[in-house]
């Protein structure tokens, strides 16, 4: 009997080592000159002399995020540099509603049996994400896992960590009654709901994700539910960057505006949000009409077509509104308002 290698119980020593080479091209990209260590070190040093320079008292940001089961659907397309902007997104886009400043990241993915091309999609994406918002992407994890996961299934998970003086947190500690809620558009899901709606596409309606609706435009199914998550961070810090006064923000991510908007509102707050004062993508109404679910049960499940919620008094929109106008990804709307109510009303 031949001695056994690792590769007899399905780990690929010699895959993770092309993954690596693959890879490598583009996470230099995204390196500035406080990163201190390249790839394959044990750690990521990165200096802080910068930020000791530039910030008064600075608070380190940090969160943790994954892209949930829209990589079944990438798998489903074989479509995956997208994933990779997703991840980057989905957390980053948590620490930019407290005034953070991305600057570095981390990323960890999982495969049950890896696949360098697919490992180096997924890093591009990310990559070109970190690239967009000045952030280093400063290490990752690759790991190989026969036996957790399922024949060709990826699970993935990000960490982001930012900085903010103290003085510029945004907590939403001085929203009052009265306060307006404004949106910036969605490119669709982003990277939440997609259990819900594998559900409703490949399970009730009995679709293939080379299907198509009028509604979605000659797009397939699949494209639409793979459209990338959007980033907020530069037209955030466009924005307060020039002086605008932001009172808080709320990611609409899982939970949607009836569990995202509350997580930054006073005791006692509310908000009234005016659904036909934004566009909704033609993907959550034929959702809706696929699984004849209800009005609440949308605003609770999914963003609807707003993405981040900002909140700010009114006096504030013009400004914002022309700040927009050169962030060609997303869209600037005035969506609702603060109430005493103590709950979120869609009307």
């Amino acid at each position: 009997m031949a001695g056994l290698k690792y590769e007899d119980a399905g780990v690929n020593i010699e895959a993770g080592n092309q993954a690596v080479e693959r890879m490598k091209q583009h996470v230099k990209k995204t390196f500035t000159q406080d990163v201190l260590t390249g790839l394959g070190s044990f750690g990521s040093l990165y200096s802080l002399k910068n930020i000791i320079n530039n910030y008064d008292d600075p608070v380190l940001v940090q969160s943790i995020d994954g892209v949930g089961t829209k990589t079944k659907v990438a798998v489903m397309c074989g479509k995956f540099e997208n994933l990779g902007y997703d991840l980057f997104s989905a957390a980053t886009n948590d620490i930019v509603v407290m005034g953070a400043k991305p600057i570095t990241f981390l990323d960890y993915v999982a495969h049950d049996k890896l696949d360098p091309a697919i490992m180096e999609e997924l890093v591009k994406g990310m990559s070109k994400a970190c690239a967009e918002c000045g952030v280093s992407l400063v290490g990752g994890e690759t790991a190989e896992m026969p036996g957790v996961y399922q024949a060709g299934e990826i699970d993935m998970v990000g960490v982001i960590t930012g900085i903010v003086d103290r003085k510029r947190i945004i907590n939403g500690e001085n929203i009052k009654e009265g306060d307006i809620v404004f949106g910036l558009s969605s490119s669709g899901l982003h990277t939440n709901g997609y259990s819900f709606a594998r559900k409703l596409f490949f399970d009730v309606a009995g679709n293939k994700h080379t299907d198509t609706y009028p509604e979605l435009e000659g797009k397939t199914i699949g494209d639409v539910l793979l459209e990338p998550h959007i980033n907020y961070t530069n037209i955030i810090h466009d924005f307060l960057d020039n002086g605008v006064d932001i009172k808080g923000m709320a990611h609409i991510t899982g939970g949607g505006f009836i569990e995202n908007i509350p997580r930054v509102l006073p005791q006692g707050l509310g908000a009234q949000i005016d659904k036909d004062s934004f566009a909704t993508p033609a993907i959550f109404k034929l959702m809706q009409r696929i699984g004849d679910i209800s009005e609440f049960e949308m605003y609770r499940s999914f963003n609807m077509g707003i993405g981040m919620t900002i909140i700010a008094s009114q006096d504030q929109f013009d400004k914002m509104q022309e700040l927009a106008k050169k962030h060609t990804n997303t869209k600037l709307y005035q969506i609702g308002k603060i109430t005493n109510s103590g709950k979120v009303e869609i009307i």
